[in-house]
């Protein structure tokens, strides 16, 4: 299992168009992928779930990848949040 911390760096937080990146990214791996957030967790592959979250701009959160292929996981959903979704 691989834990990371992430931090929501973009000024317009996870909204619609960063959750279905995030998702369509997560998807691509078989490993169990979860986002944590206070007592929250949620599925990584499902948009809603991302959304529900609420994560705004500094939200601290909590990757959680689990699997064959963790680690490749981790580290592209990491590369994703550091480029702020591309956006």
């Amino acid at each position: 299992m691989v834990e990371k911390e992430l931090i929501v760096t973009s000024k317009a937080g996870i909204h619609a168009r960063p959750a279905s990146a995030l998702s369509r990214l997560a998807q691509r791996y078989e490993c169990r992928i979860e986002i944590k957030k206070g007592d929250a967790t949620i599925n990584a592959k499902s948009v809603m779930g991302i959304i529900t979250l609420a994560a705004i701009y500094n939200t601290k959160l909590t990757l959680i990848c689990d699997g064959r292929d963790e680690k490749d996981a981790a580290s592209a959903i990491s590369r994703l949040f550091k480029r702020d979704f591309e956006e």
